[in-house]
This record gives structure tokens, C-alpha cells and sequence, in this order.
């Protein structure tokens, strides 16, 4: 029987300086807005809460309010509980981290992101190194991550009032992810373009659970200088030492 996903990604609120510095180390960082799209639906869910000037004023806000955030959390785990499982691509160490912060809901979180398929953890639990959305979409030769957009422009674009924008953005990345997902359920392997822009591949029987991930043998990465450790995605979760 075909999977049932449901893809989720969220945008931060904090502009985030333009030197590669790890965006968690500016935390809080605030949701702007978030999205998620069921594989068995033709269009996402867009979340975001409300700014109320007056009774005839009406806005977005900054950002998201806890009692939006928690119904976030809510609709995810009654997702879960249906037989959908919640994608991510780096939604371990980051959307799911950023999302139990801002929505205090830490143990919920926990356990969504342990019970999850993160396309990106998957990889690096398999070679060593996580890849790139936009570099599996080429890859796997399916429609990519917005064009001219990154999310560090995101929070800018927010603040500025292009919420149109932002929302194209994290609906589309959600869409990649599942795309993704699914093309390489189809094909049994991941394909990847690197950053030399050289197509890479590594089978893939099935998507394992984040958990799942953690049971898979170290890879060998004495061939690198500084591998990337499997906590600096689980740490926040306090999963132990098999990460």
C-alpha cells in the first residue's frame, strides 16, 4: 500500500545575518508561517496567525501566536494518529527543533520528529554528509525549490508585507519534498546533483523513520575532516549516545 505523507516546512520570523553562521545559534527565531500538504490532497494547508487592529482592521502577524503554533502541533499528531506520516527535508534539526521552542510543546514534538521521514537525516545517516532539496529535486528530475528564493530572504520579504511570496515559497518546498519522497520510492535510489554539480546516487529500499535511522550502522567517513555528527541533527531531541 502507497505511503500517506504529509510534508511540512516552516519560515522564521528573525533575520538572520548573511555569513553562514548557524541560523539556531540566533534563536529565538519566531514562526512566520509554516505549510504542509497531505500526498492525497492537490493543495497545502497554510498556517500563520492573525494581527487584529481594530474590529474592521486585519492583518498578518509578526509572527505566529502559541495557540496557532499548538493547533500546528495538533493537526501534525492527529495526522499521525490517521496513518500519514509527517515528511521533512532537515526538519529534524531544525523545523521540529524551532517548532517545540516556539510552541512549548517539546515532548509532542519530540515524538513527531522520532516517528518522521527527514529525506535530508536519511541521507546522512546513509553517506555520511546530508544533501541538498534543490540538488535531490534535480536529481531525481522533478520541479525545484523557487527560483531566486532561499529562506534567509524570507523574513525580510515577511517583514516588508510579501506574504504572497513567503507563502509560494514554503508551500512549494513542501511540495519538492514530497515529490522527492516519492520519485525516489518509485525508483529505489536517491540522486543527488553536489555542489560540483556531479550526480551522485545511494539506494534507498525505503524511507526509514528517524528513528529507524538511528539504528543504521555509522558510514565511513574517515575520509572526511570533519564529518557531521548524527546529534548536531538529534541533540535537541536528548535521544542518547546512539546519536
Amino acid at each position: 500500500m502507497e505511503r500517506k505523507y504529509v510534508s511540512f516546512d516552516i519560515e522564521v520570523a528573525k533575520c538572520i545575518p548573511d555569513d553562514g553562521s548557524d541560523w539556531l545559534a540566533h534563536r529565538p527565531l519566531g514562526i512566520t508561517c509554516a505549510a504542509t500538504w497531505a500526498s492525497d490532497e492537490d493543495k497545502p494547508v497554510l498556517w500563520y496567525s492573525d494581527r487584529e487592529f481594530a474590529p474592521d482592521q486585519w492583518d498578518y502577524a509578526d509572527k505566529m501566536k502559541y495557540d496557532d503554533l499548538g493547533g500546528l502541533v495538533v493537526f501534525l499528531d492527529n495526522a499521525a494518529f490517521n496513518g500519514y506520516t509527517l515528511l521533512t527535508h532537515n526538519g529534524t534539526s531544525f523545523d521540529m527543533d524551532v517548532l517545540a521552542e516556539e510552541s512549548g510543546m517539546f515532548d509532542e514534538c519530540r515524538e513527531l520528529a522520532l516517528n518522521a521521514v527527514d529525506t535530508c537525516f536519511h541521507a546522512l545517516c546513509l553517506l555520511g554528509y546530508p544533501v541538498a532539496l534543490d540538488g535531490c529535486a534535480r536529481g531525481m528530475n522533478v520541479p525545484g525549490k523557487s527560483e531566486g528564493m532561499d529562506g534567509s530572504k524570507a523574513p525580510l520579504l515577511w517583514a516588508a508585507g510579501e506574504y504572497d511570496k513567503v507563502f509560494r515559497y514554503v508551500a512549494n518546498d513542501t511540495r519538492v519534498t514530497l515529490d522527492v519522497a516519492q520519485a525516489v520510492e518509485r525508483t529505489g535510489k536517491l540522486q543527488w546533483y553536489s555542489r560540483r554539480q556531479r550526480l551522485n546516487w545511494v539506494k534507498v529500499d525505503r524511507w526509514l523513520t528517524v528513528k529507524e535511522c538511528l539504528e543504521l550502522p555509522l558510514p565511513d567517513t574517515a575520509w572526511m575532516t570533519d564529518p557531521m555528527p548524527r546529534s548536531k541533527f538529534t541533540a535537541w531531541m536528548q535521544v542518547g549516545e546512539l546519536v
